[in-house]
């Protein structure tokens, strides 16, 4: 068994376990560190993720990123170009395939063959691993503006390595959000040690004065997700990226639908991942945060599906999300056009150009943010209980426990026994905790707002209704209410 904790790891260790990673496939062994190093030096200030993301919270503006990724770079140019300036982003993905998020470097190399055979994408992101660090540095040389690196890998070391050779300069996942809700059986130890090997290149990038941004991936499944699970998960990803040296860190959330709950969780979410920081003594690091534009089922008429994207824009200006991640109204129907991708875009920034100059703060919101800082401190706070003061001890822990499950997600390695539920506005409340620790003023709190649902639907608190809010959206609506209501 791997045996994690929450140390730094050592310069001469790291470069030990480096000449492992980069034997995965054989474009690692292009990767020079030095000449890395210098390679975004060079970079214009204006490509560099963390710049622009430190400016736009010091102004108090919402950026705006797509997702985006095919086969080819040249294709992958030309997309990106589209986005950049028909779509008007702010930020460029570079979204990779399936392939590559599961190492499967030689299924990639074949969906490349394919995509050149058939004159189309025969993969659904693009394999930078199997396209190498000059061909990474190609697309980041084709634009004024910087370049994320988007995936869902659960050992990414040999990508990062690549792409932040290639000139990247952000990167999103980290060893929870892209193991549990995205892979069956890896186990948590395996990843958690795999990202600490993402954070610490990042770190030694940092050293040499090169900034790299981190983004731990919010909506995790997605899928009625409370916030203070996110939160928690987040949080938890940043003290273990902060320990390995990272300095600029991106915190996301995903939208669920309730104004109120959704403003609260923004602004509570970078309050909280600063105090824990302070608490642990990293207080050199910079947070942003990301608010993830509704990621549960879509309604198939694009009308309706601009609607859903228009309430995510709205939610991400008024929270003042440092960035906002767009949907598209193809979101039912599979991979989305470059035009469809661009129309996310500018719909979005309509509708944040139009309330940039107004604020949401009420006692509603005070209220609910102080309901989601409680319930994520009792998770957060027993993670370190219970691994005794080191975080990834107790993370491990507490995820065989139940201290911190994840509902709806694929993994065996969380318990799957938390179910959140609408109350009757349609915030996400807990139905049943699982093991989660919460105090009895919580758990009274929750029941109390979710028996409120259950009078005006003249029914009984139960499983059925988590069904039917799943389903919600995709029908039009937000709660699962039956048909009578």
């Amino acid at each position: 068994m791997i045996e994690i904790k929450n140390k730094k790891i050592s310069k001469n260790e790291f470069m030990d376990l480096r000449e492992e990673a980069l034997k995965g496939w054989y474009t690692g062994k292009d990767v020079d560190l030095e000449d890395s190093f210098e390679f975004h030096h060079s970079l214009e200030e204006n490509k560099i993720f963390s710049k622009k993301l430190i400016k736009a919270k010091e102004n108090n503006q919402t950026l705006v990123q797509p997702r985006a990724g095919v086969a080819l770079v040249d294709e992958q140019i030309k997309l990106l170009s589209y986005l950049q300036n028909e779509g008007q982003a702010d930020l460029l993905p570079t979204t990779i395939d399936s392939y590559t998020r599961q190492n499967a470097y030689e299924d990639a190399q074949k969906g490349i063959m394919e995509s050149i055979k058939n004159n189309k994408s025969m993969l659904n992101g693009f394999p930078a691993v199997n396209h190498g660090v000059d061909s990474c540095r190609r697309i980041i040389k084709s634009f004024d503006i910087p370049v994320q690196v988007r995936h869902g890998t659960p050992d990414a070391r040999l990508l990062s390595e690549i792409t932040y050779a290639g000139g990247f300069t952000s990167f999103e996942g980290g060893g929870i959000s892209y193991n549990i809700p995205y892979a069956k059986n890896v186990s948590l130890e395996s990843t958690l040690r795999n990202w600490q090997y993402v954070d610490r290149l990042t770190g030694l990038y940092e050293e040499e004065n090169i900034s790299i941004n981190r983004e731990p991936y919010g909506p995790l499944t997605g899928t009625l997700v409370p916030p203070c699970i996110s939160h928690a998960v987040a949080i938890i990803e940043t003290l273990l990226a902060a320990e390995q040296g990272v300095k600029n860190i991106s915190v996301g959330y995903g939208q669920c639908g309730n104004i109120v709950q959704d403003i609260a969780a923004i602004k509570s979410l970078e309050e909280l991942t600063n105090e824990y920081l302070i608490k642990n003594g990293y207080e050199d690091v910079i947070i942003t945060t990301v608010l993830h534009q509704w990621m549960g089922s879509f309604p198939q008429d694009e009308a309706k599906a601009f609607g859903v994207i228009a309430l995510g824009s709205v939610l991400a200006s008024l929270s003042k999300a440092t960035k906002v991640i767009v949907k598209t109204p193809h979101e039912a129907m599979g991979v989305p056009t470059k035009e469809a991708n661009a129309q996310g875009l500018l719909c979005t920034k309509q509708v944040l150009y139009m309330l940039k100059d107004q604020e949401f703060n009420n006692k509603e919101v005070e209220f609910e943010k102080e309901i989601i800082k409680k319930e994520t401190r009792c998770i957060v706070d027993k993670c370190f209980e219970i691994g005794e003061n080191d975080i990834a001890i107790g993370v491990i822990r507490a995820f065989k426990s139940g201290t911190l499950d994840i509902p709806f997600a694929p993994s065996v390695h969380t318990m799957g026994k938390i179910l959140p539920v609408r109350d009757n506005n349609g915030a996400i409340r807990i139905l049943n905790p699982g093991k989660i620790p919460f105090t009895k003023e919580i758990l009274d709190f929750n029941n109390k707002k979710i028996e409120e649902r259950a009078s005006y639907e003249h029914r009984e608190k139960s499983f059925q209704m988590v069904i039917d809010d799943v389903y919600a959206i995709s029908k039009g609506t937000l709660i699962g209410r039956p048909r009578n209501k």
